[in-house]
């Protein structure tokens, strides 16, 4: 599902912010008592015996501390604890900068590379870095082609749980993102967005070159074809190109017999003042 808000990371890391929170503990308990333990067949080195005990879990996928609001279950009480919070409200970590608060200390961490713009997660593939691991992964899946995220409804793989949960809504009529000017509803929050720019009259991307404004970035590129003279689309039949595959649809009906558009139908909005 990538692209994608802190509440969905928060679902993707809660493993690894809470095994994070773990290690922390388990690391100030062996600075007290200076005991190892053997590790298991696994082949993984444990400080102490209560994660050599706990590391099976992730094997056995065993989740034995449940939430009495509702019912989920988790391998670590850690884990429960920080989603205890999520019904509580709860939010004991606040970031310095803002004043926002959450629940554990490894979101907070990472929130605070929105005031930082620390990026740690490089990718070796293209040089891209990320602030969050999640999106790193999701990153790292469209070099290599791996769709980790399948729909049970009608079986598609996706890249991202980001992508997977944009793409159940199409198999439900759910639209909980609703315009307050005019009461239409939508599936996505981009979408609600760019639908709200109807009411605002707002035009967030600018031509460098000649100034002009546009609603949506995907104008502004077919836009700019204006100046370069870019025509990226072509007729398979006779050659001719066309920047906007529109036009191109238009072009089209000489060849099949169809009644043409006018070729400048789709052209007026993207032309310069």
């Amino acid at each position: 599902m990538c692209g994608d808000p802190e509440p969905l990371q928060i679902i993707e890391e809660q493993e690894e912010i809470c095994s994070s929170q773990e290690g922390e503990h388990d690391h100030q308990l062996l600075s007290h008592n200076g005991k190892s333990f053997k590790r298991d067949t696994s082949g993984k080195d444990f400080v102490r015996s209560l994660v050599l005990n706990r590391h099976p879990r992730s094997h056995t996928h065993e989740k034995p501390h449940s939430c009495e609001t509702c019912g989920k279950s988790f391998r670590r009480s850690s884990e429960l604890n920080v989603h205890i919070r999520t019904h509580t409200g709860e939010k004991p970590y606040p970031c310095n900068t803002c004043g926002k608060g959450f629940i554990s200390v490894s979101i907070l961490k990472r929130h605070i590379r929105t005031h930082t713009g620390e990026k740690p997660f490089l990718c070796n593939t293209c040089g891209k870095k990320f602030s969050y691991k999640s999106t790193f992964i999701n990153h790292m899946n469209k070099h290599t082609g791996e769709k980790p995220h399948s729909c049970k409804t009608c079986g598609k793989s996706l890249s991202s749980r980001a992508g997977l949960l944009s793409h159940m809504k199409t198999h439900t009529s759910e639209k909980p993102y609703i315009c307050y000017t005019c009461e239409k509803s939508f599936r996505e929050t981009s979408a609600l967005r760019m639908h709200m720019r109807i009411h605002t009259e707002e035009k967030p991307f600018t031509c460098e070159t000649c100034g002009k404004g546009f609603k949506r970035n995907g104008d502004l590129t077919i836009h700019k074809r204006l100046h370069t003279g870019e025509k990226p689309y072509s007729c398979n039949t006779c050659g001719k190109r066309f920047y906007h595959p529109s036009n191109l649809r238009s072009h089209e009906r000489i060849h099949t017999g169809v009644q043409q558009l006018n070729e400048t139908k789709f052209d007026n909005s993207y032309v310069s003042n």
